[in-house]
């Protein structure tokens, strides 16, 4: 009942590009900055116990589903009409503020409270005609789309490599409350219905580059769910009990400009 596509397995490459993308821009920022502005940022940010700043990111999220022990189960006749279920990853951007507390120099506590505007899409797989005692095996697919406008809360840690003319890698990793701006009520009528609040672990690296009068610092960010968000009782029926979990991931490239 389950088959794998080739399709769905080129989403795995999504992230390796996005990687790529991240690190040559980096390379020719950094590039730029240190030929053309040398060391010319003399602010004394970097010395300050607070500081801030804003930043836009553009996202690629999905969902990590998870099928039912009840859908695997190839006695269970209860979900025939369905065949398969595939999250699918799906841009979307945020934007919010930086605030920043210096521990030590290579140390700092990022809080980075934002506004994301997210999308996320299931392609559900039906058996056409007959269903799966046809002779011929044909199926219709179904897009499910579940828009979220999410405030988030990210608290990370950052740990800074020494500066180096005009730049600094940095390492980042902690975690993320978050909350769906829409009333339980309202995410109710969703095709594939969540909890409102959820958690997430979060890790990345960038770079800081200086440049005459503010910092600009590119960052790919990963994140991924900790809570089941699933709520099958509100589910449609039949899509219900063929889902057990569903966790949020995503990738995220951040502009920071502090």
């Amino acid at each position: 009942m389950q088959t794998t596509y080739l399709w769905h397995q080129l989403y795995l490459r999504r992230t390796k590009v996005i990687v790529l993308s991240f690190l040559l821009l980096c390379v020719v920022v950094k590039s730029n900055a240190q030929g053309y502005f040398g060391l010319t940022n003399n602010s004394g940010s970097d010395d300050k116990f607070t500081s801030y700043g804003f930043f836009l990111g553009v996202h690629t999220a999905s969902y990590q589903l998870r099928y039912s022990p009840e859908f695997l189960n190839s006695a269970n006749t209860s979900n025939n009409a369905i065949h398969s279920i595939f999250p699918k990853f799906t841009p979307g951007f945020s934007l919010g503020f930086i605030g920043i507390l210096r521990f030590h120099d290579q140390v700092n506590l990022i809080f980075t409270p934002k506004i994301g505007f997210y999308e996320y899409k299931v392609d559900v797989n039906y058996f056409d005609g007959a269903g799966a005692t046809s002779p011929t095996l044909s199926y219709r697919s179904e897009e499910l789309v579940n828009e979220a406008t999410m405030v988030e809360l990210p608290v990370v840690f950052k740990y800074r490599s020494i500066r180096f003319n005009n730049t600094r890698m940095y390492f980042i990793g902690g975690g993320s409350y978050l909350f769906n701006s829409k009333a339980q009520e309202e995410i109710n009528l969703d095709p594939i219905v969540t909890a409102k609040r959820d958690v997430m672990v979060e890790a990345g690296m960038g770079f800081e580059i200086y440049f005459k009068y503010f910092k600009f610092a590119p960052e790919i960010r990963f994140s991924h769910g900790i809570n089941n968000l699933y709520l099958a009782d509100k589910t449609a029926p039949e899509i219900r009990d063929a889902i057990s979990s569903l966790r949020r991931k995503g990738v995220t490239i951040v502009l920071n400009f502090q």
